[in-house]
């Protein structure tokens, strides 16, 4: 039995961990574990406390891969419900469907009874505003919202406000791999935009004949690499789960323009062995990591793989107020 999660995961990998110990199924694990980083107020990157979009709203994605069966729920643009992971759960459990999203996703939510709570706290509503009010000429104040949003978002890409995602994989007692994802994406993002974190095969991808990997960062990135869907199918092919990993890297080398920055890859295999690479990372980036028998999950360093220069992250408005706190 293994688990692991990114350095977001901290306050529910050990739930995760306990969960398995007890004979649990691998699903229900990472759920336990998400449900817990979602309702953190204390992580600014999903659930409660996560920034906003453009328009001062806070819109959740996740999903959720069964591993033995290749089924997957997930929901995207979620507003207004405090467990878009548990949503993902149901999306998987009850639909014949894989994606919801936005109003279909909320509907479905309120259909199954999903827990429903306000997601903009005090320091991103205050943060929003501030940025609103300086940085928002006043003519668009002025017809706000009916405004062009695509200059303010080119303005706003700062990849480090949204730091993370939190991912979650394990493999329980029964040989059951599942993989596990939750955001809020980036702040101040366009509305409507949905990264790498609901879409299988990107932002997660599970196989319990091989393994599973999931990413955080700069979801675009994932997404046009297809790299989680990447790692597993070269595990297939016969790469160990460090092979694998570094030949998505490799495949990452290869985008050309867009939005480019940090990507951190986390894989597992069905042996029990794991890998995390943080692509252009920073020495701090860590992820957490349990095993059976261990008295409680242990924080480990990625591997920091450098494939571009990623230019320091501008002084946005958004970023200034989160230095102070806000």
């Amino acid at each position: 039995m293994i688990a692991i999660c990114n350095n977001e995961g901290a306050c529910g990998i050990a739930a995760t961990g306990a969960a398995l110990a007890r004979g649990d199924a691998a699903l229900d694990a990472i759920e336990a574990g998400i449900r817990l980083v979602e309702a953190s107020e204390e992580v600014r990157t999903v659930g409660r406390g996560g920034w906003p979009n453009l328009l001062g709203e806070v819109e959740l994605d996740a999903s959720m891969m069964d591993g033995s069966t290749l089924r997957t729920g997930s929901v995207g643009a979620l507003t207004g419900y405090l467990h878009p992971v548990s949503i993902a759960r149901q999306v998987l459990e009850r639909l014949p469907h894989e994606l919801l999203v936005g109003e279909g996703a909320r509907r479905f939510a309120a259909e199954i009874g999903a827990e429903a709570g306000e997601l903009l706290m005090p320091h991103a509503r205050m943060a929003w505003e501030r940025w609103f009010r300086t940085e928002v000429g006043a003519a668009e104040q002025a017809r706000w919202p009916d405004v062009p949003m695509a200059e303010l978002c080119q303005q706003a890409i700062d990849p480090e406000i949204g730091r993370d995602t939190t991912v979650f994989l394990a493999q329980d007692a029964e040989g059951h791999i599942g993989a596990g994802t939750s955001t809020s994406g980036w702040g101040w993002k366009y509305p409507g935009r949905l990264g790498d974190s609901p879409i299988i095969g990107a932002g997660s991808y599970a196989d319990s004949r091989y393994g599973a990997c999931a990413c955080t960062g700069v979801g675009e990135m994932s997404i046009r690499a297809g790299t989680s869907r990447a790692v597993v199918l070269y595990m297939k092919m016969g790469m160990s789960v460090e092979e694998a990993v570094h030949e998505a890297v490799e495949d990452m080398r290869a985008l050309k323009g867009g939005l480019i920055g940090r990507v951190t890859i986390h894989a597992i295999d069905r042996q029990g062995g794991h890998k995390v690479v943080a692509v252009n990372g920073l020495p701090e980036n860590h992820y957490w990591l349990w095993r059976a028998g261990d008295a409680a999950p242990s924080s480990q360093p990625c591997e920091i793989i450098a494939i571009s220069d990623v230019p320091a992250p501008k002084p946005t408005a958004h970023r200034r107020y989160e230095q102070m706190g806000l």
